[in-house]
């Protein structure tokens, strides 16, 4: 394979590895690198459409990796070497696999709910205050007896806040991630009912991950907190409860907007 540099103008921060193919149309943003033996293509052959993939800035593309045409690669995510990417990538993710899905998200502390769980006690009553601002973990009150086992959380005690709405999120294929938005005024309380899943929470500057993976187990968000879930199992059903009816104007679905909203740099 020729790398196809000459053909196409790039920022000089862009590396491209030997052995490269960037097919002539494909967008490289600052800082972008393309390992050895990538592909990176502009033209659908099955359609003859063009529709030129975009890598944004500071993406890592591993080496004999395939990028196809439309995809995004978001701002500093990390393509794992080999992986084959069908699907657009969010901003500060890791994907590996053919297909390639989300393993886990750049510098994140992913190792809290370890130690949480472990705790013989939660502090304050049961929550624990996340790395990121604002962000709690909470264990609720959980009793199990022959019965049956029940667990129970109370609005503006346990929960920081009276609801207006709630939803349920299930039947969530094992590639796919929720959220990818933060709001503007909406809190939000999340509990895994059954199954798992992770939560990434990110302020701008630092971003956790946590395991909803038993019911007495919550995690609360405030506004202005980017929440993505992912890695659910195939029983997993999310709850939510929301502050606020639903209102698309609270939502803010661009990561590069949130971190303008946030006063933070990327």
């Amino acid at each position: 394979m020729n790398n196809e540099r000459d053909h196409t103008s790039y920022p000089s921060s862009v590396v491209i590895k030997p052995g490269a193919f960037v097919e002539p149309g494909v967008i490289l943003n600052e800082q972008v690198v393309i390992g050895a033996n990538a592909v990176v293509l502009t033209k659908d052959e099955t359609t003859g459409k063009l529709a030129p993939a975009i890598i944004k800035a500071g993406a890592v593309i591993g080496a004999n990796s395939t990028i196809l045409p439309g995809i995004t690669i978001g701002e500093k995510a990390l393509v794992k070497p080999g992986s084959v990417v069908t699907r657009s990538v969010p901003p500060l993710a890791i994907v590996e696999g053919n297909p390639a899905i989300i393993i886990g998200y750049h510098l994140t502390h992913s190792d809290s709910t370890k130690e949480y769980s472990k705790a013989h006690e939660f502090e304050h009553n049961g929550v624990i205050n996340s790395k990121v601002s604002g962000v709690t973990f909470h264990r609720l009150k959980f009793v199990s007896d022959l019965r049956g086992n029940l667990a129970v959380g109370e609005f503006e005690r346990e929960i920081p806040f009276k609801p207006n709405r709630y939803f349920l999120v299930f039947d969530v294929p094992t590639a796919e991630t929720r959220g990818e938005h933060a709001h503007r005024q909406c809190e939000q309380f999340l509990i895994c009912v059954r199954g798992s899943c992770s939560v990434v929470v990110d302020n701008g500057y630092v971003r956790e991950e946590f395991t909803l993976d038993e019911s007495s187990l919550g995690l609360y968000l405030p506004p202005m907190v980017w929440g993505i879930q992912y890695k659910y199992t195939p029983d997993a059903v999310l709850l939510v409860f929301a502050s606020h009816y639903y209102d698309s104007a609270d939502y803010i679905r661009d990561y590069n907007d949130f971190l303008s909203l946030a006063g933070a740099t990327k």
